[in-house]
């Protein structure tokens, strides 16, 4: 049990490391400069992701999502890691989660969502997000 000073010294304690953590997210979120790939920039500090000129109408986990997968184009994710990363936590049986996000994702990103190009299918792994300067750059190697 805290009293008088022990209690008021502690509840500073908590107020400056509240400060701190809040002076540390912002610091953050001043070093995330919009991110390109083509026609697609999604800007971590407003929230916003567009096409071209188009604001693309996302949800909160959709635009987390996309933001990560733009944050590390060409590598692919297991559904697990998603949920872990992306969610913050990973149960098994969740992973359907991620399919259904996927799913609506593509539907507003993906030209034909039945045939992406952006967010891709790896087949019994997971998906991957490819850009087109990393796919015709990957498509250059292979020649």
């Amino acid at each position: 049990v805290l009293h008088g000073d022990s209690l008021a010294a502690s509840l500073e304690v908590l107020a400056l490391h509240d400060f701190a953590r809040q002076v540390a997210m912002i610091e953050r979120g001043m070093q995330d400069p919009v991110i390109r790939h083509g026609d697609l920039s999604i800007d971590p500090q407003r929230r916003e992701a567009q096409w071209g000129a188009r604001k693309l109408e996302l949800t909160a986990k959709e635009f987390d999502l996309l933001l990560y997968f733009a944050r590390h184009p060409g590598r692919v994710f297991t559904r697990s890691e998603l949920l872990e990363d992306v969610w913050g936590y990973g149960f098994d049986g969740y992973e359907h989660t991620v399919n259904s996000h996927i799913n609506r994702l593509r539907r507003k990103v993906e030209q034909n969502p039945a045939e992406p190009e952006l967010v891709r299918t790896v087949w019994g792994v997971g998906y991957k997000f490819l850009p087109p300067e990393v796919d015709s750059s990957a498509q250059h190697a292979a020649i």
